[in-house]
């Protein structure tokens, strides 16, 4: 078998190199060879002709940024930001006629693409604009619902106009019925609360007026005001500082769900209503997405809540349905409480001071005047340097052995002996609890008491004056000695009743709340006389501790 099998093999063999009838050599691989460097050099040619086509025509034929062709394919929807440009600039590129038949479909009516050069600088632009820090919040942007009674309006009315300006201010007056006006009298237009007699209310101790005060962010709302960012309610007892509501609101994105106020001074009030609650007499916000959708939803919120008392806790029970928590901020005050503020506003948390509410139920803050001038004469402080209204410094005379607490643009106390800075921060119960007959642990906060000792009864000097002095940028306020009895104190140390006037030297900070909260300082100066007293407050200084 392998005999006839290498037989065979050599028979073909012979065949292919002598061909019969002198045929040429069969020989596959070399006709293989030959034809295929000829078919590279055809596909190369006819590359490289097309290549160069196609470039001459691309360079000889110019374009123009506002040329129009319904030959060119390359469209696009993306629209590039400009900030003053009334145009766009198009790139107008011809293609090859075997490319035009398969785009010839596309919708050219869309805006074409920059050439590069000036998509580059529109870009940028757009870059800066996107980077751009958005406006900050000022006044213009806050709209203030108020809520009146007509039968206290003459009175209550003069608490309003101390802090507002109807020329840089938006805001109305609820009332539940129609009052006298006066052009002059510079408040916010008033307006007549919708009805609310098909509201059911069921409370035994409140007053179905609670269901028209509860509206008032919404009929506000549906005035239709322009460029409102956030809604402010309050009461017409309620005093704003309005700079530091704004300090405060520009913490806050007001495009979010925002519902931002305090609580109660009485741990009992908070107890009955709510710690979660926002209390309106010491003023709320509520920004303009949480407004729209608190309008949507509060008529029928208000129906599930017939038993409740108030205005305030009908709103934060339709903040619960919306799933809103509220976002706690020190400054708004309600006050629920009675007597004197002084213990409070003497030692106020290190935040911007917002509010204060119930005037016609505490004393008035400055002695011997009426709530009014009082409120007249904290205006002062409030226009010339709000940032640091009542905000608190502790500082210590070593020589006499004197504690020296100042609350700028209010009072100065002068305390015989050293106590802690931990101490002073705390206030001292010259007010009594909401509910009369609660003791001290039934506050909000710590206290502390009224000194038991008669040599630690402090000497009080409230402001009776405030300059600024704008070449320099200070502020000189006077604090004049408040004359009441003073026990006798057999203590070896310094009489501060020696004391009668004290000047305070400070510079307005107005982006004091631009920093993280951290309390002034205050240094005692040498002074001219012997019976005034000189103190700088400003900015703690590196390393500058008050020390005891």
């Amino acid at each position: 078998m392998k005999g006839l099998q290498k037989e065979s093999e050599r028979l073909i063999w012979d065949q292919m190199r002598n061909p019969p009838n002198g045929a040429p050599p069969i020989s596959v691989s070399n006709a293989q060879t030959r034809g295929f460097p000829k078919l590279m050099l055809f596909l190369i040619l006819f590359v490289t002709v097309t290549y160069v086509v196609y470039t001459l025509k691309l360079v000889s034929n110019p374009h123009s940024c506002s040329e129009s062709s319904s030959d060119d394919p390359f469209t696009s929807s993306r629209r590039l930001v400009s900030s003053g440009l009334d145009h766009k600039k198009h790139l107008n590129v011809s293609l090859p006629t075997f490319l035009k038949k398969s785009t010839s479909d596309l919708d050219t009516r869309e805006p074409r693409l920059p050439i590069l050069k000036n998509e580059i600088s529109i870009l940028r632009d757009e870059e800066e604009l996107r980077f751009k820090p958005p406006e900050r919040t000022n006044i213009s942007h806050i709209v203030f619902g108020i809520a009146a009674s007509a039968k206290l309006w003459e009175q209550r009315k003069e608490y309003i106009k101390i802090w507002y300006k109807p020329e840089i201010m938006r805001g109305v007056v609820w009332l539940d019925s129609p009052v006298r006006t006066r052009k002059d009298d510079n408040l916010p237009p008033i307006k007549i609360s919708g009805d609310t007699s098909k509201f059911v209310y069921k409370n035994k101790q409140g007053h179905r007026s609670a269901i028209r005060i509860s509206r008032i962010v919404s009929e506000t709302l549906r005035l239709g005001m322009e460029d409102v960012r956030w809604f402010v309610m309050g009461d017409d007892d309620t005093v704003f500082v309005t700079e530091n509501l704004v300090r405060v609101l520009n913490k806050y994105d007001h495009n979010q769900f925002y519902y931002i106020g305090s609580s109660s001074e009485s741990h009992l009030q908070n107890i009955y209503f709510s710690y979660s609650m926002a209390y309106g007499g010491g003023g709320f916000a509520i920004s303009y997405p949480l407004a729209m959708a608190l309008d949507k939803m509060q008529d029928k919120c208000i129906q599930r809540y017939p038993g409740l008392y108030g205005s305030d806790d009908r709103m934060q029970a339709c903040m619960a349905e919306l799933g809103v928590p509220l976002t706690k901020e020190l400054g708004f005050h309600q006050y629920d409480v009675y007597g004197n503020l002084f213990g409070l506003l003497a030692a106020h948390p290190v935040t911007p001071f917002v509010t204060m509410h119930h005037l016609d139920v505490v004393e008035p803050i400055f002695p011997d005047v009426t709530r009014v001038e009082a409120l007249q004469r904290l205006a002062i402080p409030m226009r010339i340097d709000s940032a640091g209204l009542m905000q608190q410094s502790i500082c210590y005379d070593t020589a006499r052995k004197w504690t020296v607490s100042v609350s700028w643009g209010f009072a100065v106390q002068i305390v015989r002996g050293i106590l802690s800075p931990r101490e002073m921060e705390m206030p001292t119960r010259t007010f009594l609890n909401w509910y009369k007959r609660a003791d001290y642990t039934a506050y909000a906060f710590n206290t502390r008491p009224v000194a038991r000792n008669p040599c630690q009864k402090p000497f009080v000097f409230y402001m009776s004056s405030l300059r600024l002095y704008s070449r320099m940028n200070r502020t000189v306020g006077q604090y004049e000695r408040h004359r009441v009895p003073h026990p006798v104190c057999k203590w070896n140390i310094a009489d501060p009743s020696t004391i009668q006037t004290i000047v305070v030297n400070k510079a307005p900070d107005p982006h004091l709340w631009d920093r993280s909260p951290r309390r002034n300082c205050c240094r005692i100066l040498n002074s001219r006389k012997s019976n005034s007293m000189v103190i700088d407050v400003g900015v703690c200084n590196e390393g500058e501790v008050t020390e005891v």
